[in-house]
């Protein structure tokens, strides 16, 4: 799962620096709250990377999909992709927690037919 969600937060993390730029063209936002906002989303995505597995951590990636659709009130396309990340962080946790159950699965499958050496 780490991997999956990983890559997706990697794709927010640029998507996000892009609208920034797009955003500084409305002159009722200050370059300084764009990059203060966009900034700390940016960074959060960092972050998420590293406590992805810990409890909580999917929770918070939720909060940032969240976020990142509701941005779309200042940069439009940011409706449609932050739908399109939410849809990719749903498949990266759904399938990225499968994938972790097989490995699992086929760790203790080995590790039962593995005969003992003493």
């Amino acid at each position: 799962m780490r991997t999956l969600c990983s890559s997706t937060l990697i794709g927010e993390f640029f998507v996000i620096g892009f609208a920034a730029l797009v955003a500084m063209k409305d002159p009722g936002l200050s370059a300084s709250t764009v990059w203060t906002v966009s900034g700390l989303a940016m960074l959060l995505c960092l972050l998420l990377c590293g406590v992805i597995t810990r409890p909580g951590g999917v929770a918070l990636g939720w909060v940032l999909q969240i976020a990142l659709v509701a941005s779309g009130v200042f940069v439009p396309p940011m409706y449609f992709l932050g739908v399109v990340f939410a849809a990719l962080w749903w498949a990266a946790v759904h399938y990225g927690r499968k994938v972790d159950a097989a490995r699992a699965r086929f760790a203790a499958q080995a590790d039962s037919s593995t005969p003992d050496a003493a």
